[in-house]
């Protein structure tokens, strides 16, 4: 997805969701309530995108002076959007089940783009939103409570994981649960007649009873579990929609994504950035070295994070040098998105993004601060010394200058660290 910029003044914050058209089945809008009290409020629509990996959404949100709301814009013409039903002006209210229409611009752009291939929006059209605002409705009344499955992690104790499953004899796929009182299993969030949607991130759908006693017992001391109630299964079920991780409810994980704000003191931030491999074999940047006393520490900063996302802004895809000059663009502070090792195996294995579950305020994020503006000036230049071997190599810098020095281990690729 590539972002673009309106004009200067336009004030205007656009993200581009590009589609590469290709044929596929329409489905209808879905809608949830007759117009409200005839005042001209209309009803918020639902609509599940899903692609492919070189297929983007088709349309464009904005954040337009003088206009409230995220704004959906520029639905290409044969585009998966349009397609589906979104329309010019359209306000987003909700992504994956979590109500935005407050949060800053950023950060729902932010829960689009890591929501994968797939996602599920509910938007009002523009009329009717401006109608709501004027009377002073609360659009999150508009929408229904909770429609969201439950992803639950669950540690067995010595009498076992506190569930039991049932289901049809001889259907697959269809398994119900009964969760004992104050077991682990309930303190992890399990609802009691719940429906098993997925089992450590794979569907149920074609096991057998068998098959899925097996997969438990195979699963060790910990299971993670994709749940939903009959109402929230009927929800989907009567729409058309596939339920997925991706639109879980993770309130009850123990994972969580955490904000660190920090303010550059004399000794600087205090901290060292560093390149290596995830679990999942891809390259990460992670947080080591964090000095006691200094800001780093004091916002929260734990050895070993990784770090996810820079002023609100994803780092995914981008190398270690283009990260170091994020977290530069400004002089003094700095905004970090992080999530411990434990989490990040736990999304990892899961094939989700945790950026996908921050919820801006959550009180398990860490220090709060408002949300910084995109820096108004380009990231200053470094010095760059290449050391006698030549790169292949460790990335060490201190202040404003970067050296390259030949690394002690013999890798692959280079292995890339920052200190701030």
């Amino acid at each position: 997805m590539k972002q673009t910029k309106g004009l200067e003044g336009d004030k205007k914050s656009i993200i581009k969701f590009e589609f590469n058209p290709k044929d596929g089945i329409d489905n209808p809008a879905l809608s949830l309530a007759e117009d409200m009290d005839g005042e001209g409020v209309g009803e918020p629509r639902f609509y599940l995108l899903s692609k492919d990996s070189t297929e983007t959404f088709g349309f464009c949100l904005h954040e337009e002076l003088g206009c409230q709301g995220h704004v959906i814009r520029q639905v290409e013409l044969g585009g998966l959007a349009q397609r589906r039903g979104l329309q010019d002006g359209d306000r987003l209210l909700q992504v994956n089940g979590h109500f935005v229409d407050h949060m800053d611009h950023r950060m729902v752009v932010q829960k689009i783009k890591a929501s994968g291939n797939q996602v599920l929006l509910a938007v009002l059209d523009g009329g009717s939103y401006e109608a709501a605002k004027a009377l002073g409705r609360d659009l999150s009344q508009m929408l229904p409570a909770d429609i969201r499955p439950r992803l639950c992690h669950i540690t067995r104790d010595k009498s076992g994981f506190g569930f039991s499953v049932s289901g049809p004899e001889g259907v697959k796929g269809t398994f119900q649960l009964s969760v004992r009182q104050d077991g682990p299993a309930e303190r992890a969030g399990v609802p009691p007649g719940s429906w098993l949607l997925e089992l450590n991130g794979a569907s149920v759908r074609n096991y057998s009873h068998a098959q899925l006693a097996r997969k438990l017992k195979q699963s060790g001391n910990k299971v993670t579990l994709l749940v939903a109630s009959s109402a929230v299964e009927e929800f989907y079920r009567l729409r058309g929609l596939q339920i997925t991780a991706a639109l879980a409810d993770t309130s009850w994980l123990p994972f969580k994504v955490r904000e660190l704000h920090m303010v550059k003191g004399p000794a600087g931030y205090g901290f060292l950035l560093k390149e290596d491999d995830c679990i999942s074999g891809a390259i990460g940047q992670f947080l080591w070295d964090v000095d006691a006393g200094l800001p780093a520490e004091q916002a929260g900063m734990k050895e070993g994070d990784r770090l996810l996302a820079v002023n609100g802004e994803s780092i995914e895809g981008l190398d270690h040098q283009q990260t170091v000059l994020r977290i530069r663009a400004r002089d003094d502070q700095v905004t970090l998105l992080v999530i411990d090792p434990a989490g990040d195996e736990f999304y990892q294995s899961i094939g989700l993004s945790p950026l996908l579950f921050f919820v801006d305020g959550d009180p398990a994020s860490g220090s709060r601060m408002p949300s910084l503006p995109s820096p108004s000036v380009s990231p200053g230049l470094c010095h760059v010394e290449v050391g006698p071997k030549g790169p292949g190599s460790w990335l060490v810098a201190a202040a404003n200058s970067i050296e390259i020095t030949q690394s002690l281990r013999q890798e692959e690729h280079r292995r890339l660290h920052q200190a701030f």
